[in-house]
């Protein structure tokens, strides 16, 4: 138990989720996974995004809070950008043109305005599980932590999800995010998907999808509580929307 304690501390990730996954981190890839990160550090790579938010997205939806799950890929590269849950950046940062999308699109399906911030901390605490596949990245190399781990942790918990959970809706945007519908039982679950949000591909499905509105029918329909996708508070409805030039490339 003191191991476990010692390790649970080391791993920062919530309890919750700690007892749902602690198998997965005395396996060799994890172990493996960890030696690639201290290595990359040593190396004097910036790693995205900080330590203390690597699982972010598993503290701010604890396993029994969790009704929906949104897959996306790896954290944004650029600086101060990625906080740990997918698509979201942090406060005071410009929103990604593939963010931008999903805000319009929420906007058609559900009429709600079009948020200054892109953070999706609120959310998370809804109960969306904003889950990259790969939890690190290194600063402005996408994709480059591919191959190394991640894939493996996080399909546990997808997995985990579908497995000891019920009537959750998963949402995957894209080939890479549907290419864990195969970890998802659809006779328990709804398996939502679409093109991605990325400017090279919304045009082609991802517009008009109403993943927003299909969920919340669900949930209501299984009996639980729907989830609050207006990012605008009451006293904000005033912030407006404008287009923004992203200058990192991120998607």
């Amino acid at each position: 138990m003191v191991q476990n304690s010692q390790e649970e501390r080391e791993i920062k990730i919530d309890d919750s989720w700690y007892e749902i996954l602690k198998d997965e981190f005395h396996k060799p890839y994890f172990g493996y996974l960890k030696q690639f990160l201290l290595k990359e550090k040593q190396a004097g790579y910036v790693i995205y995004p900080p330590g203390s938010r690597i699982f972010a997205a598993f503290d701010y939806t604890p396993f029994d809070r969790v009704k929906c799950v949104i897959v996306g890929q790896d954290p944004y590269h650029g600086p101060r950008q990625a906080n740990g849950l997918c698509f979201s950046v942090n406060d005071g940062q410009k929103k990604p043109p593939s963010l931008i999308n999903i805000f319009k699109e929420l906007q058609n399906d559900l009429g709600y305005s079009i948020p200054y911030s892109g953070n999706l901390e609120k959310w998370a605490r809804e109960g969306v599980l904003l889950l990259n596949t790969i939890l690190t990245v290194r600063a402005g190399q996408p994709k480059s932590h591919h191959g190394h781990g991640w894939e493996e942790f996080t399909a546990a918990a997808i997995e985990a999800l579908s497995q000891e959970k019920e009537s959750l809706v998963f949402i995957l945007w894209g080939r890479e995010a549907q290419e864990k519908e195969e970890l998802i039982d659809p006779t328990k679950h709804l398996i939502l998907k679409s093109h991605h949000p990325s400017p090279y591909s919304a045009e082609k499905g991802f517009f008009g999808n109403h993943h927003f509105s299909r969920t919340n029918s669900w949930l209501e329909d299984h009996g639980l509580e729907p989830i609050n996708w207006n990012l605008v508070e009451p006293s904000a409805s005033g912030d407006s929307y404008e287009f923004e030039q992203n200058d990192s490339g991120d998607f």
